[in-house]
């Protein structure tokens, strides 16, 4: 089981596909076997570099603060571990918040920088819609429980974490080139927030799609990585 031990925590990742390295950052409670389908469809063309986050799956779940900058220095761990010296970033929800701070504080290490169905801040709650409050209450039950379940105190610090950051007056720092990419009837993020990301990322660009949070999971995952391919090419 490939683990790294990054700011004393044991962090499981994979690696899939050959190409330019593509770090993909997974959201609030997931884990990467969640993110499967794009992993399975990015790692025809690069290096995917996946990984269960500070207090999901396979790696670490300790009961202690966690923090934004705290899983993002995770990841600058991680691709220390694994010799990358730079990369594509691509981060999901929550794990677009992390992307964005590494991006803020080590701008050398990202090349290009792809946000999707996130913010660049909390709203103080988190609401989510019919199918992901379902996924949520269920995944408590024993007997629907995936293989690597992550405990209710990890959610909890993992949920502050998301909750509390905000890096909206940082944003003009940005110098990545940024692809954002969000549905359009996402409820736990709504579109006008990932407009006030756009518009504070200079030189961003915002590709809207039909759909909800899941949209680069789902119904809409073709055309995202289309779209995702199309702009690391660039």
């Amino acid at each position: 089981m490939p683990t790294a031990l990054v700011n004393g925590l044991s962090m499981y990742y994979e690696l899939h596909g050959d190409g330019s390295p593509l770090v993909l950052i997974g959201g609030l409670g997931a884990d990467l076997t969640l993110l499967t389908p794009l992993t399975d469809d990015l790692s025809l063309r690069h290096r995917v570099v996946t990984f269960d986050n500070r207090g999901a799956g396979r790696s670490g779940q300790p009961d202690e603060p966690y923090s934004i900058p705290l899983m993002a220095a995770d990841t600058l761990g991680l691709m220390d571990a694994l010799s990358i010296e730079r990369a594509d970033l691509l981060g999901l929800s929550m794990g677009g918040r992390v992307a964005l701070e590494v991006a803020l504080t080590h701008p050398d290490r990202v090349r290009r920088l792809v946000l999707v169905s996130t913010s660049a801040r909390g709203r103080g709650r988190i609401r989510m819609s019919v199918p992901m409050r379902l996924m949520w209450l269920l995944q408590w039950l024993p007997i629907l429980q995936g293989r690597y379940p992550q405990s209710r105190s990890a959610h909890r610090r993992q949920r502050q974490a998301a909750l509390a950051y905000d890096a909206t007056s940082r944003l003009a720092a940005i110098a990545a080139p940024t692809l954002i990419l969000h549905g359009r009837r996402d409820r736990s993020i709504p579109v006008e927030l990932a407009r006030e990301l756009h518009a504070g990322i200079p030189g961003s660009h915002l590709e809207l799609f039909r759909g909800g949070h899941m949209v680069a999971l789902l119904s809409q995952r073709s055309d995202v990585v289309a779209h995702v391919e199309d702009f690391l090419a660039g």
